[in-house]
């Protein structure tokens, strides 16, 4: 038991998380909604955080920008092999640049525990 705790302190075996979104594609102001489907590791982990950005990615100038941020404050205690869903709501800006080959949008998120590394998970969305 104590090894497995220590392994899920460094990743090995910890709760993951996972943004389940119905669409690929979105228009700019509109709402995007979605899942957090989160699986536990192999023992009980306590959950402090969901954060969820919006990244802008400009593949020519090399950059990456935060847009907005989705966050969710819990104290959740989520077991071994436990599955959770919590709900997702994001409203996407109205002047967002549509995507093209060097302009590029992506959800990054982030689950975070009282003790352990963080679960990241990455969705790429299209903005018409």
């Amino acid at each position: 038991m104590i090894l497995r705790k220590y392994m899920s302190m460094i990743g090995i075996g910890s709760a993951k998380i996972d943004l389940q979104l119905p669409e690929k594609s979105y228009q700019a102001g509109e709402t995007v909604r979605g899942l957090f489907h989160i699986k536990g590791g192999t023992i009980e982990q306590k959950l402090n955080r969901i954060d969820c950005d919006l990244v802008r990615i400009d593949k020519l100038l090399k950059k990456e920008q935060v847009i907005g941020t989705a966050t969710v404050l819990t104290s959740t205690i989520i077991e071994a092999e436990e599955q959770s869903l919590r709900n997702f709501i994001f409203q996407l800006p109205e002047d967002l640049q549509c995507s093209s080959e060097t302009v590029l949008y992506q959800f990054k998120t982030r689950l975070t525990f009282s003790e352990g590394v963080e679960s990241r998970d990455q969705d790429f969305i299209t903005v018409l």
